[in-house]
């Protein structure tokens, strides 16, 4: 809903309401509040506001449900809080790969990818290796994507499992 100049426009009273049912509360008030705000008024949010707000998510799930469990029931709860938000959230999502000129639809799988623009990995393991952190990075620089957060859900405190990896933005 946009005029075409940039500015948004106020949706009416009518529209509001109609759309705050069709969302049907799935998000909850606020969830359904920060979609309303991205969907009507067009808003644009950086990747690092988005970083917080996986970080605040993943924070939430790990408190809730502690450390151990497969990195597929941290995937769908992680990608369910994160909807919760508002935030735009896909699943194993396929990533194409351009290998010499030639166009592979299936390159590999990204765990989440949010709002279009961060790439999440989740990993359940005794500790991170090297390894993990070029995956992401080629990851990144594959989907041409600016920022990537590795999130490991098996350790005490979760903010020991969150590894920032950045593809030619500032750290």
């Amino acid at each position: 809903m946009n005029d075409g100049t940039g500015f948004p426009v106020p949706c009416s009273t009518g529209a509001l309401c109609h759309y705050l049912r069709a969302l049907g509360g799935r998000r909850g008030l606020l969830g359904d509040l920060g979609v309303l705000a991205r969907d009507c008024f067009w808003l644009d949010v950086t990747e690092n506001e988005v970083a917080k707000q996986i970080v605040d998510a993943a924070y939430r799930v790990h408190t809730s449900l502690g450390p151990g469990l497969l990195e597929s029931a941290c995937e769908v709860v992680l990608a369910y809080e994160l909807e919760k938000r508002g935030l735009r959230t896909v699943r194993q999502q396929a990533v194409p790969i351009v290998y010499q000129g030639a166009r592979i639809e299936m390159g590999f799988r990204a765990d989440l990818i949010v709002e279009d623009n961060v790439i999440v990995e989740i990993k359940s393991v005794e500790a991170i290796a090297p390894v993990h952190k070029k995956q992401l990075l080629t990851h990144l620089r594959l989907a041409d994507k600016r920022l990537g957060l590795l999130i490991n859900f098996n350790v005490a405190l979760i903010k020991d499992g969150i590894t920032r990896i950045a593809n030619g933005m500032p750290d």
